[in-house]
């Protein structure tokens, strides 16, 4: 062990010779030249994109995604029954968010159609009041026509009394020439007594006769409102030819349109007209019947009168009123079924509820918000440029839309309308520069960015935080391209009604409500 070898000492390498030394170098010397123009290669390539972004784009960190949220408050006030969603729930439109206690309203519904059932019972007896009326009216019509027809009939019973009259006075010189006959009889022996008596007591009769048929006449002069004969029975016999009998039997050749009994029954007629026919004129108190009835005729094309009085039933005032009681009571009936349709609040937009405050129990006023529905589909982005990066914007233009929630997604939008008016002319309490105190500061103006088809499995919430980089030197493209201002929209009165279309069923994404009742 003792005699055992140690081990050989460490000997010194010989220094290297200058032909090794130059090799060792030129080796160092690639493996540096390498990795610098791997390092400029990939410096390119990553920055390259990052350059030319910031060489044809615009862009700004104060950004933010928008969308439209919907308060939901009650239109009628009531008790809260039912509360079938929770914050976050996704809900469809026209899905049940709130039901209100319905039972007052359905005794204000139930209330409502007995009163419409009393209006048309009023109106149905209005109706029929009227026709009576237009009854009346029919008959004093007719009335009218009898009363001309009875002063026609007494002109002619007058011209009869007059005729009767010259015969009872052609009697009466009969029965004196048969008396003075009878007289020359007797006193020559060839006549009796008897006889003589006889022919005294006939021109007696015939003279009682004419007075008689005299008194007759002027009672139908007075009765046709005419003054009567101021001649006595006894000097018609002086009468000579026949004028002074035509003067006895003068009348005004319209004596039926003015004669007092005629008058009567015409403003009996008119009166009863007034009262379902609000459209006929008052005739004037000079007016004839025939005056009027052209009027009544002129209503009608054919001059049918009867036509003219069965039309004028529903414009007659009772009708109209009736019918006026009757439209309120159907309008109220309306708004009453509206009001319990109201008690069932729901959703007028797709999207998910939020900041719910009504519970089972409470009592709500009508516009008392209940809670927020935001759209999850209606969203775009609010980019707030500063004023100095405006000049080369216009509507139009490509936006690629970095979110935070996403790191490196890019979302496309398109710019599609600026603000009118910076932030701080917007806002509660402007800044006013008249006093003096201006300091300048660069403004930012609020440019929309609306999102081009944006993925289904990358939800975007508003508010969330946005990074948009707008291509500016790229041509503007889509409607109204190119310019600040959005054309002025049509008037209401001159846009047409939408065509109804068949649409396909909206396909199921991340943003669609899920299939099947809510558990």
């Amino acid at each position: 062990m003792a005699q055992a070898a140690e081990a050989p000492a460490h000997r010194p390498e010989p220094p290297p010779t200058p032909a090794v030394d130059r090799r060792a170098r030129r080796r160092r010397r690639a493996a540096v030249g390498g990795a610098a123009l791997a390092a400029v290669a990939v410096g390119a390539w990553f920055g390259y994109p990052a350059a030319n972004r910031a060489i044809t784009t615009v862009s700004t960190d104060d950004a933010y995604v928008n969308g439209h949220v919907t308060f939901v408050a009650p239109r009628v006030g009531g008790l809260v029954l039912e509360v079938p969603v929770e914050d976050n729930n996704r809900v469809q439109k026209g899905q049940l968010l709130t039901r209100l206690d319905p039972e007052p309203y359905r005794v204000q519904v139930q209330a409502k159609r007995a009163a419409v059932e009393a209006a048309k019972a009023d109106l149905t007896a209005a109706t029929a009041q009227v026709r009576a009326t237009e009854a009346q009216a029919r008959s004093l019509r007719w009335k009218l026509e009898t009363a001309i027809q009875q002063v026609d009939n007494q002109v002619a019973f007058l011209r009869a009394r007059i005729a009767a009259l010259r015969a009872d006075l052609a009697t009466l010189g009969r029965a004196r020439a048969d008396l003075a006959r009878s007289e020359k009889s007797t006193a020559a022996g060839a006549g009796s007594q008897e006889e003589l008596d006889q022919r005294r007591q006939a021109v007696a009769v015939a003279a009682a006769q004419l007075r008689q048929g005299l008194e007759e006449v002027n009672q139908v002069r007075v009765g046709l409102g005419l003054a009567p004969s101021t001649a006595r029975w006894d000097q018609l016999e002086k009468w000579t030819g026949d004028g002074p009998w035509n003067e006895l039997a003068a009348v005004p050749p319209d004596l039926n349109q003015t004669y007092a009994g005629v008058r009567q029954a015409l403003a009996e007629l008119v009166q009863a007209a007034a009262q379902f026919s609000p459209g006929f004129e008052l005739p004037l108190s000079e007016a004839t019947p025939a005056e009027v009835l052209k009027q009544f005729r002129d209503r009608d094309a054919r001059g049918d009168i009867d036509r003219v009085l069965r039309e004028a039933i529903p414009g007659a005032p009772a009708v109209l009123q009736a019918t006026a009681k009757l439209r309120q009571a159907e309008e109220a009936l309306a708004q009453a079924e509206l009001d319990l349709r109201y008690t069932e609040v729901r959703a007028e937009i797709d999207g998910a509820v939020s900041r719910r405050s009504a519970n089972p129990g409470n009592y709500v006023q009508p516009g008392q918000q209940l809670m927020a529905v935001r759209s999850l589909t209606d969203i775009w982005v609010d980019c707030n440029f500063k004023e100095t990066q405006l000049a080369d914007l216009r509507i139009g233009q490509r936006v690629e839309l970095f979110v935070d929630m996403y790191p490196g997604r890019a979302f496309a939008g398109r710019v599609t309308g600026f603000t009118p008016g910076t932030g701080s002319t917007l806002s509660l309490f402007p800044a006013q520069n008249a006093t003096g105190n201006f300091v300048k500061v660069v403004q930012r103006l609020p440019v929309r960015v609306d999102l081009i088809d944006p993925p289904a499995d990358a939800p975007l919430f508003p508010g969330l935080s946005v990074v948009p980089y707008v291509y500016y030197k790229e041509p503007a493209t889509g409607p109204d391209a190119g310019g600040f201002l959005q054309p002025p929209l049509a008037p209401a009165s001159s846009l047409a009604p939408p065509v109804p279309q068949a649409t396909a069923p909206p396909s199921r994404g991340p943003f669609a409500p899920p299939a099947g009742p809510r558990p």
